[in-house]
């Protein structure tokens, strides 16, 4: 049932633009799937789905174009998804567009950085706890940096 209904999730970001978690929900409901808002969830963050910027100028949930380990994928994502980031000792804030915390978090996640302890996504704000404060402060600079790269041969 999973793997079917991940499979139909994937059908459905690739036929539609999907916005919203509500979106794919109503869509996998109205396909005559049983899941709750939680599942559909823990399936975006399996299958690491991102969103990405659509031709209407609003975001949309796809699977993901290149490997997680491709700084220009997390390049892109960060320079047009992150507002700002800060820390306070060995804590750091990531502020996002609205919506896009968990694909940058995910991505973060990816990254398998030794100085993070752990992250939590909301749906603009990701916490991250780092090792030491001086991790802390690495992080959030490289962070500023994927920020303000800008990448012109990307095309979502």
């Amino acid at each position: 049932m999973k793997t079917r209904r991940q499979a139909r999730i994937l059908e459905l970001i690739k036929e539609n633009d999907v916005e919203t978690q509500s979106e794919l929900l109503e869509m996998l409901k109205n396909d005559g799937f049983h899941v709750t808002q939680a599942t559909v969830s823990r399936d975006i963050k399996e299958m690491r789905l991102i969103k990405i910027l659509s031709g209407s100028g609003t975001y949309k949930y796809a699977s993901e174009m290149v490997q997680n380990d491709d700084r220009e994928s997390r390049s892109y994502l960060f320079s047009t998804a992150v507002t700002s980031v800060e820390s306070s000792h060995n804590l750091v804030v990531i502020k996002t567009r609205t919506g896009m915390a968990q694909a940058v978090c995910a991505a973060l996640d990816a990254t398998e950085r030794a100085g993070i302890l752990g992250t939590i996504a909301g749906d603009d704000t990701i916490f991250v706890a780092a090792r030491t404060d001086s991790a802390s402060a690495s992080l959030v600079n490289d962070l500023k940096r994927l920020m303000n790269e800008k990448n012109t041969n990307f095309v979502p």
